[in-house]
């Protein structure tokens, strides 16, 4: 039976999960990062959460004022009442009288600022502590080994008092000090990526946990009112359930056929084409239908304003902000600039545990452009994907290709993420241009290989009948030469006839 460490929540759920419960009690762990990264933010979280737990709490400045740290916690709506701080720096120790100290810091400041802390914890009797920062205490020693020396003794120190310790580093050094990462019982690294547009993104990573199972890589996380939201790498294989793979209704029985059938619980379906040509409004439809047969759903817009969507869409017969204002479908309009790719793929988790079948990615395209470095960011959607189908989901993606008519081009070719794949094309014929959709990959059904005209009306999506006589399909300019009636042969007919 494995040993189970009590655990000290840290009072960041996202980081509780990395870890697993918490950091186990007693135990002296270091956070480190370059300035601006966080470490007080954690680290007043860290002393709220066991304040809430009815657990004493102690901060032990050396770089902030008490003032600043009030500060700090005004910002995000909390009340430092009930944790004490203690500032190892006094305006008596700017004065001339203590001047004489700095001619000798390695031989009296380092001793007396270990006196004081160890006075203060006495005094306090605190089960959480968090010291801010190391970087002062290695200036005051100079020599590495009375620093080492005097690490170990506190660390000693906290073991016997049951203390839970945080030691915030700022990195300040031109190498990294792995003395301390020997020393602590756990190293969590802080990271800022500042980009070219946009903000600068954040992410930790546990680099070493004694005894402990957690979860390795980088974890994004921000710096919100309110506190530290953590945002845990997600890992597919940690969610599997058993799946139905059930087919279901699109809400169009033409375009039912040409899938073979419909949309197949627990994959993917990519929406490919040129701007304009109805991908969007297809995967609305798709969406309807699913609202209609009473489940959940998810469509999280990159591109296009959702006020503008949603006027388009109900022009279209397709009106689903009933459902929007009932809670049944979650509309979100994001912003690639704003939103890493781990808050995004939580956020989809999220809505996936509180019911939702049906998620919709529009687009791609825009998704791509969260993150630098798209071949990352093709990892992390096929880990979104892979759950996403465990958990049964019906997931639409939509891609748009450059250019209207021509091959086609994308960012990137996702296909292969994709269970199936529809083709939207504009193509030519009678001195019009008209669209037209097929599928091209199906993993799980067996599909039509034809292709079919396809327009968007007052009545919503319609699907005509298979089209002959094409030609330059697979140039990327499809020419239609057939006398099949094509779906606006109609409209230019006169009243009596229509």
């Amino acid at each position: 039976m494995p040993f189970s460490q009590p655990r000290a929540p840290t009072g960041i759920s996202g980081l509780d999960d990395i870890l697993g419960g918490g950091l186990p009690i007693g135990h002296l762990y270091l956070f480190e990062g370059s300035p601006g990264t966080g470490k007080t933010t954690f680290g007043l979280q860290f002393l709220l959460a066991g304040r809430d737990r009815g657990e004493a709490g102690l901060y032990i400045t050396l770089s902030e004022t008490r003032d600043e740290l009030a500060v700090v916690a005004a910002s995000h709506g909390w009340s430092l009442d009930g944790i004490r701080v203690f500032e190892l720096l006094s305006p008596t120790d700017l004065s001339a009288a203590a001047e004489q100290s700095i001619l000798h810091p390695s031989e009296v400041e380092l001793g007396e600022t270990v006196d004081a802390v160890i006075r203060a914890l006495e005094r306090e009797r605190p089960a959480r502590v968090v010291f801010d920062s190391l970087s002062e205490m290695r200036m005051l020693a100079q020599d590495p080994l009375r620093y080492r020396r005097q690490i170990l003794a506190l660390k000693h120190y906290f073991a016997r008092r049951e203390c839970t310790v945080m030691m915030l580093d700022d990195r300040t050094t031109a190498h990294q000090d792995l003395q301390l990462h020997s020393i602590a019982h756990g190293v969590l690294c802080l990271e800022q990526q500042a980009h070219q547009y946009g903000p600068a993104r954040r992410h930790l990573r546990v680099s070493k946990m004694r005894g402990l199972k957690y979860r390795s890589g980088d974890h994004d996380f921000e710096i919100r009112t309110g506190g530290i939201e953590v945002y845990p790498r997600l890992v597919a294989a940690e969610h599997r359930v058993p799946v139905e793979h059930a087919l279901v209704s699109t809400g169009n029985a033409a375009l039912d056929s040409i899938l073979g059938g419909g949309l197949v619980r627990g994959t993917s379906v990519l929406f490919s084409g040129p701007s304009g040509a109805g991908k969007t409004t297809t995967a609305l439809s798709c969406v309807e239908a699913a609202l209609r047969r009473g489940e959940r759903c998810a469509f999280y817009l990159f591109d296009e304003s959702l006020s503008i969507m949603l006027q388009r869409a109900a022009a279209l017969g397709i009106d689903v902000r009933e459902y929007a204002e009932a809670g049944t479908l979650e509309l979100r309009q994001l912003d690639p600039a704003e939103m890493s790719a781990g808050e995004f793929a939580h956020r989809a988790r999220r809505a996936v545990e509180a019911g939702v079948k049906v998620v919709v990615i529009d687009s791609l395209n825009a998704y791509l452009h969260a993150m630098p470095g798209s071949r990352f960011l093709v990892l992390q959607m096929h880990e979104l994907l892979a759950y996403l189908s465990q958990q049964g989901v019906i997931t639409i993606l939509i891609l748009g290709q450059h250019g209207l008519l021509g091959e086609g081009r994308s960012d990137v070719d996702l296909s292969y993420l994709s269970d199936s794949l529809l083709l939207f094309r504009y193509f030519e014929a009678r001195g019009r241009l008209l669209k037209a959709l097929s599928v091209t990959k199906s993993r799980t059904n067996a599909h039509e290989s034809t292709i079919r005209e396809f327009r968007l009306t007052e009545r919503g999506v319609e699907v005509g009948d298979v089209l002959l006589d094409f030609h330059g399909v697979l140039s990327g300019i499809p020419h239609y030469d057939g006398v099949r009636p094509l779906l606006s042969d109609g409209d230019d007919a006169p009243a009596s006839e229509a």
